[in-house]
């Protein structure tokens, strides 16, 4: 099999092992940490994220479009969940302060106490299922690696 730039370097049995516990242990993560935030705070993983930036930006703001590039979710997707998180009163959208063109949204005072209760939560479930499973330099390198996919899908998206 090939394709416009020549035959697929397909994946030797070391790879397809690494790929598959990879897809795996992601699949499981995730839906172990939104077991956890659901059954703690009412969050799904996607939310407790959208209140974690909130929290980390001046005046607990962001605008829209930054907001999803900072999670790596679609517009649309990071609109549904702002959605639900304002019709609970834990966020609010108004228009760009800087511009008046864009929409910002700003973590409310309810936001920000729904995150705090939620987040030694949140780090117990991150410990219990990542952290206190890997050693420290298997962290470590997992972070490095991640970052380095991180940034390749990244100049991907942008071309």
């Amino acid at each position: 099999m090939s394709s416009d730039s020549g035959p697929i370097p397909w994946l030797d049995d070391e790879q397809q092992v690494s790929w598959r516990s990879f897809l795996e242990g992601s699949a499981r993560l995730t839906e172990a940490l939104n077991r956890d935030l659901d059954a703690e705070s009412q969050l799904s993983l996607h939310e407790y994220e959208v209140l974690v930036r909130l929290s980390e930006n001046p005046e607990r703001t962001l605008r829209m479009s930054a907001l999803a590039d900072t999670l790596a979710h679609s517009r649309s997707r990071v609109t549904h969940t702002v959605r639900r998180l304002e019709d609970r009163g834990l966020v609010r959208r108004q228009a760009c302060l800087d511009d008046g063109r864009g929409v910002d949204c700003v973590l409310t005072d309810a936001g920000m106490s729904t995150l705090a209760e939620a987040a030694p939560h949140h780090v117990r479930s991150v410990r219990r299922h990542m952290v206190d499973v890997l050693s420290p330099e298997q962290m470590r390198v997992l972070g490095e690696a991640m970052s380095l996919v991180a940034g390749a899908c990244r100049r991907s998206d942008a071309d």
